[in-house]
């Protein structure tokens, strides 16, 4: 049951864009993706949210979370099998334990919290707060951004996550991820 969670082994170089809502993350995703001419994984809650959003009016509770992390993983999963040497990540298990601590006083599901921590990627990519924060039907956090993201930092210096914090403009932010990349890749 629980498999669902867990990445399946791969000799893929992933990377994760992490951060507060309305930072660039899915933007940097696409763009790296065609770099380096690979897929992307995009974020499964978005539609899931916006799904229950549309048909409901209810925002995510925290029932939600596990079938988001499912979904998420599936995509992952899947995603990963069509990748080339590299994956980009729009989000992964550990920001969905972030926004699950952030928005349910500290508590996480704790099978959330095992394949949170217990998946691994090769570098996450902290995306800062210096992009104009926009609304949308899910984003509710414009007055919290930097108190979101230092919570997002401490998170990835508390697991020891390899990460770079990106900022500046889109192609500020791409050439500083290419470069780290591409170190990775061995380029």
């Amino acid at each position: 049951m629980e498999e669902k969670y867990r990445q399946q082994p791969s000799n893929i170089i992933k990377v994760v864009l992490f951060g507060p809502e309305s930072t660039g993350k899915t933007t940097l995703s696409e763009q790296l993706a065609r770099h380096y001419n690979t897929v992307w994984v995009p974020e499964y809650a978005r539609e899931y949210l916006q799904n229950k959003w549309n048909n409901e009016r209810k925002t995510c509770e925290p029932e939600d979370l596990l079938p988001i992390a499912a979904g998420q993983m599936q995509l992952e999963n899947d995603l990963t099998k069509k990748a080339t040497k590299i994956l980009i990540c729009d989000t992964d298990l550990l920001e969905t334990k972030v926004y699950s601590e952030a928005y349910y006083v500290g508590d996480c599901d704790p099978t959330l919290e095992k394949y949170a921590i217990e998946n691994t990627y090769d570098l996450y990519l902290l995306t800062y707060i210096d992009i104009p924060w926009e609304a949308d039907d899910l984003r509710d956090k414009p007055d919290e951004r930097e108190e979101m993201f230092e919570y997002f930092r401490a998170t990835l210096e508390k697991f020891e996550r390899n990460f770079i914090i990106l900022k500046g403009n889109k192609k500020e932010r791409l050439n500083l991820a290419v470069e780290h990349i591409d170190n990775l890749l061995g380029k």
